[in-house]
């Protein structure tokens, strides 16, 4: 079954007093009136950055600390690691290249990776079947290959690869299983189509048009990036154990240029917030794509749909699109109502919190729904 691994605390802070502080300063208490019936103190010593999308305008929480022992405070500038939102960004450049004609969904990735030509039932694989969790691999090899020690480098990857095998319940295109290696397979698939670095292609089609500029491929050194060092969070695990170094790679099981994990900020993600939304102007063509990747590709069950890495899923009248990640050190959500031009996104810097559940009863709360969401497709459990 999937599982949540995402964050409840983000707007934990505001009850009646904050709610006041809100308003005071011209933000519309009702949001804040919302947060403050919906979320828990789950995580008082961590920190969370929150952006809500509503009524046409943005408005952004934090609470906490970036860094408990450096006593840095969350700001909507802090940088977490997206997890598996992450999966998003190739799934837009994916339906960015569909519309623009130059891939379709339905190409064999092996027509774009030439070593996998050499392989089996690789060679089956497409584009949409990787970008809709339907490709049949692995969520990662080891569960394949269970003898294999440490990350997955690139030519162990590419042995992985030709040597997997479907079977009736590996079957490309006929079933949803959740799959890390499927996106980092297919990050290296548009590299290859594009050549161009996937790190280059995020920004050149996506993240630089959207002026995201802190949103970036791990590790957070060289390249101009160092300036980005600074502003991430401190990691903390479950317990609220420091995990890991701030920006670092932390818990991939894939090694190589296209393989890193994304951080970005909440300032950033409310860009993509509202361009997902449809409301960012001048950006049409890339909206375009952003809205063809949350349509459904393939029906799960009556209240579950998967989408390109998008997950649309029936909660009382309301139909919600959201993604949602987590690793031991970081849990993330990311939420639209695209009817009601609704969304909200949530950054933790704790593993392993509800935050499905949780932005998933703030957005039918502002959407004035109040049936239970349903509890499908949470699939960004620790990758």
């Amino acid at each position: 079954m999937r599982r949540v691994a995402a964050t409840a605390i983000a707007l934990v802070f505001i009850g009646a007093p904050a709610a006041r502080a809100q308003a005071a300063s011209g933000v519309a208490p009702v949001v804040a009136d919302v947060v403050a019936q919906q979320v828990r103190a789950l995580m008082p010593d961590d920190g969370a950055a929150v952006a809500v999308r509503h009524d046409g305008k943005t408005e952004f929480y934090n609470v906490g600390a970036a860094d408990r022992a450096r006593n840095r405070p969350v700001t909507s500038d802090s940088l977490f690691n997206l997890a598996s939102i992450g999966k998003l960004f190739a799934s837009i450049l994916l339906a960015q290249a569909v519309k623009q004609d130059e891939l379709r969904l339905d190409d064999p990735i092996a027509k774009s990776i030439t070593e996998l030509q050499q392989g089996g039932d690789i060679r089956r694989v497409t584009y949409g079947e990787l970008a809709s969790h339907t490709s049949g691999l692995p969520r990662v090899p080891e569960q394949y290959e269970r003898w294999h020690k440490g990350p997955y480098a690139p030519p162990d990857f590419t042995r992985f690869l030709n040597s997997w095998k479907a079977d009736p319940q590996h079957e490309p295109g006929r079933q949803d299983i959740y799959s890390n290696a499927a996106f980092v397979l297919l990050r290296v698939a548009l590299a290859r189509r594009f050549a161009t670095p996937f790190a280059t292609l995020m920004e050149q089609r996506l993240t630089g048009p959207l002026g995201m500029t802190s949103t970036v491929l791990a590790p957070l050194t060289g390249n101009g990036k160092d300036r980005l060092l600074a502003a991430a969070v401190q990691g903390y695990g479950p317990m609220g154990r420091p995990v890991g170094q701030p920006g670092e790679d932390s818990g991939n099981a894939f090694t190589g240029d296209d393989a890193g994990q994304i951080f970005s900020s909440a300032r950033d993600m409310a860009i993509f917030l509202t361009a997902n939304l449809g409301e960012l102007p001048g950006h049409q063509p890339l909206q375009a794509a952003m809205a063809f990747a949350q349509q459904g590709v393939f029906k799960v069950n009556d209240h579950f749909t998967q989408g390109l890495a998008w997950q649309i899923v029936s909660a009382g009248k309301l139909t919600i699109v959201d993604k949602n990640g987590g690793l031991q050190n970081t849990s993330t959500y990311i939420g639209l109502v695209p009817q009601r031009k609704l969304g909200i996104v949530i950054l933790a810097n704790r593993g392993r919190q509800p935050a499905t559940k949780v932005g998933r009863a703030i957005l039918q709360a502002l959407a004035e729904e109040p049936s239970a969401p349903v509890g499908e497709g949470d699939g960004g459990e620790p990758d």
